[in-house]
């Protein structure tokens, strides 16, 4: 057993550990941290990636990008709220989930039950107790490792170093058509806006957003058609976010590239890579991802930077894009967070605008959707945004 390096910290965590069950997340590089189970008994492996999210662990939990991989809280209470399921964004896909110490009387008037309790239910197994912070400093010197949550240290790790996210799309996508009628009164004289929105694996706040601002959304599969698409004669197209390397979705760019100027569209996260891939350019992955609540952009066209809430591990390379205008940059390390494509009425953004719990500084990029949708209506005799 020399190969590995066992992190033990037995004074983590602070609930009981004389009486708690062993636990062990094993990187693939063989370093061990020893700490304590909770959640479901089952033992997975998974990419590890850490989120630095102060609240909206709920949301993290539900929202498909995470599919394949074993999620960390670089905060270090979780649970503190309990489980809520109005506040959920999707299912949940994630591997494995990793904490320094989790709540386990939750004190909030909406809670429903414990994050343990989710966990189990969803067959996702949790670790504690151990030092999440070492843990994170030791993806960002060696960028995204794979790791195996489980109760007994294996002798080979052959399996979770060749661990690969394959066909993630057609896993978290919706099977069947959806259709979410715009809230009421919220169309005005105008009426209501048809969205098309194509499910990479969408954050259901995407659906709340078009709905408030009058939009009827209809969800279609993530592998449909742009034949399926155009026939529901939508006024918008809008581009979801979603996991796994852009780069293994050739049928969803396939179509994308169809659409193009067809009609307006708006892509989100892994809609936006999509069509910078449709477009011509590259994507790459980057060393740890961006995932938190925290991720400063800046507005390429103006002088006002955004807080926004993120989690990808690819990036669009900036040097490739050929066919679209750079709008926004990540003020960290300078990658591409947003492309204006002005001769096909589409824009996107790698950051999230309909960010729930927040922060919600680019909330307005639905409000230029919604114009697109209008401008072009009127263009093609539709009626006049009442506004216009």
């Amino acid at each position: 057993m020399s190969q590995f390096l066992n992190r033990t910290n037995t004074s983590a965590g602070g609930q009981g550990t004389n009486m708690k069950k062993k636990r062990y997340l094993v990187l693939s590089d063989g370093t061990v941290y020893e700490g304590f189970a909770f959640g479901a008994d089952v033992s997975a492996i998974g990419e590890l990636v850490f989120t630095t999210g102060m609240c909206g662990y709920i949301e993290t939990l539900t929202d498909p990008s995470y599919y394949g991989q074993i999620v960390l809280q670089t905060y270090p209470l979780i649970g503190n709220y309990g489980i809520i399921e109005d506040d959920f964004e999707g299912e949940c896909f994630v591997k494995g989930y990793v904490v320094r110490e989790w709540c386990e009387q939750p004190s909030n008037f909406r809670c429903q039950y414990t994050l343990d309790t989710f966990l189990k239910d969803r067959g996702v197994p949790g670790i504690y107790g151990v030092d999440t912070r070492e843990i994170t400093k030791t993806i960002r010197e060696h960028g995204v490792m794979n790791a195996i949550l489980c109760d007994s240290i294996p002798r080979d790790l052959s399996e979770v170093s060749s661990y690969v996210i394959t066909d993630a799309v057609p896993a978290v996508t919706t099977k069947e058509k959806k259709l979410y009628e715009a809230v009421e009164g919220s169309a005005g004289e105008r009426g209501p806006l048809k969205v098309a929105l194509l499910d990479y694996g969408a954050k259901r706040n995407i659906i709340r957003e078009l709905q408030k601002r009058g939009c009827d959304v209809v969800v279609l599969p993530g592998t449909s058609s742009a034949d399926d698409v155009l026939d529901e004669h939508p006024d918008g197209i809008m581009l979801s976010n979603g996991p796994g390397d852009p780069a293994d979705a050739q049928d969803q760019i396939m179509q994308i590239a169809k659409l193009l100027g067809m009609k307006p569209i708006f892509g989100i996260c892994l809609g936006h890579q999509l069509t910078a891939i449709a477009a011509g350019a590259k994507t790459t992955k980057l060393k740890y991802g961006h995932r938190g609540v925290n991720q400063p952009c800046r507005d390429v066209k103006g002088t006002r930077t955004f807080i926004t809430s993120q989690n990808h591990g690819y990036a669009v390379v900036s040097e490739s894009v050929k066919r679209g205008e750079e709008r926004y940059i990540n003020a960290n390390d300078k990658t591409c967070e947003g492309i204006d494509y002005p001769d096909w009425n589409a824009f996107t953004v790698q950051f999230h605008p309909e960010a729930s719990s927040g922060p919600h500084d680019t909330s307005f990029l639905f409000d230029r959707f919604i114009d697109n949708m209008m401008a072009e209506k009127y263009k093609r005799g539709g009626e006049p945004n009442a506004a216009e």
